[in-house]
Formats: structure tokens, sequence, C-alpha cells
């Protein structure tokens, strides 16, 4: 059981739990997942993790297919005011790993050592369910985006590009 997983259960969260093997020669986590889960690539969503011009680390949640935009991020960070920020890059993976407690690839944006600044992209809200790692490679929890922001006390934003 992963620190995701706890937490899930401890909050109870309307969550379900997806397994599948994973591939170590995938191109991408998020795509193979969203591959293996047999869903709508538009649920399953990655966890990144960037630092901020004054070295804060703060997480960003977006979909598989789609790419983190910095500036959108840094202004959303701003705009809710979770940080002042200008501009964010993403974060050096150790620091990630250290952060977070989570191996690159199965980083969950639920029981992180650190709780971090949050921010989901906005499509999330279209989706009744969606897709985040459990804590490992090849574990995905399926959860309303709306019980997600809760937990993390996240916003959401648009911080993908169109």
């Amino acid at each position: 059981m992963t620190p995701a997983i706890e937490l899930a259960k401890q909050r109870g969260l309307d969550y379900q739990l997806h397994e599948y093997t994973h591939d170590s020669n995938a191109p991408s986590f998020g795509l193979e997942a969203a591959e293996k889960l047999g869903g709508d690539v538009a649920q399953v969503f990655k966890t990144l993790v960037v630092s901020t011009d004054a070295g804060v680390l703060a997480v960003a949640i977006l979909p598989v297919d789609k790419t983190l935009n910095f500036k959108k991020m840094a202004k959303a960070l701003s705009a809710s005011k979770l940080l002042s920020c200008k501009k964010v890059q993403m974060a050096d993976p150790k620091q990630v790993e250290r952060s977070t407690g989570y191996v690159l690839g199965g980083v969950s944006p639920l029981g992180q050592k650190k709780r971090l600044k949050t921010v989901i992209d906005r499509s999330a809200q279209t989706q009744s369910m969606i897709y985040v790692s459990g804590g490992r490679r090849g574990l995905e929890i399926e959860l309303p985006p709306m019980q997600l922001a809760e937990t993390l006390a996240a916003h959401f934003d648009t911080i993908t590009d169109e």
C-alpha cells in the first residue's frame, strides 16, 4: 500500500484502484497508463513538480497528452495566491523524489511527504472521474476531480498549451 492509497482510505474518498504491468521501455509513463487503462486519454492526468524562481516546489496536475505551459503555471500560482512567482521550470528529479517520497513516473499528488501548492488543469472539471498516479508505476487511482482538489487544497486553472 502506498501513502497515496492510505490517504485516500483515510479521507474516505470515492476511489478505485487500477493496476497494470508497467513496461520499462514505455516512452511516456502517462500515455502508457492511458493505453493500458483503456480509457479516455482526457481522463488520465500526470503529476509534474515544478520549481519557482525562488526555488519553491509546486505541483501541476494535467492531462497526459498535454504539455505544461510554464508561464500559465506561474500565473496560476500567483493569481490564486498560492505562491508569488514570475517563472517556473521543471524541478530537479532528485529534489522531486526527496520532497514527494515517490520515484519519477510514479509521483502521486496524494500522500506526498511534504504537501506542495497544487494547481489542477481546468479540463479536469469537465470529467466526472480522473486517474492520477497511485504512488508507483503501474498503479492509478480513479477519483472525482473535486475530491482531489479538496484533499490537496488545490486550485483549478488553465496550465496547458491549447
